[in-house]
């Protein structure tokens, strides 16, 4: 093997805009869209206590537990 003939991309796609951030973008989107449709209020029961909220905020909510939920799950560590 030369020197010449390393190569360390093995033929991912390298950028902003790759499949994986295109995929997450369009739920995102699909996510908002959801939310923005969704304004009634709903009465929702937390363990005990019931609480009455629109459905835009509970579910954006739950959106933002999930990112950061996923985003400590699989956030990449430094060697």
């Amino acid at each position: 093997m030369s020197p010449k003939d390393v190569s360390s991309d093995s033929g991912r796609a390298r950028g902003w805009f790759t499949p994986g951030r295109i995929a997450v973008g369009v739920v995102v989107v699909l996510v908002i869209v959801f939310i923005c449709v969704n304004t009634n209020d709903v009465t929702i029961r937390v363990l005990i206590p019931e609480v009455t909220m629109p459905l835009w905020s509970a579910l954006a909510a739950m959106f933002l537990i999930g990112l950061g939920c996923g985003a400590y799950l699989f956030r990449r560590r430094g060697k």
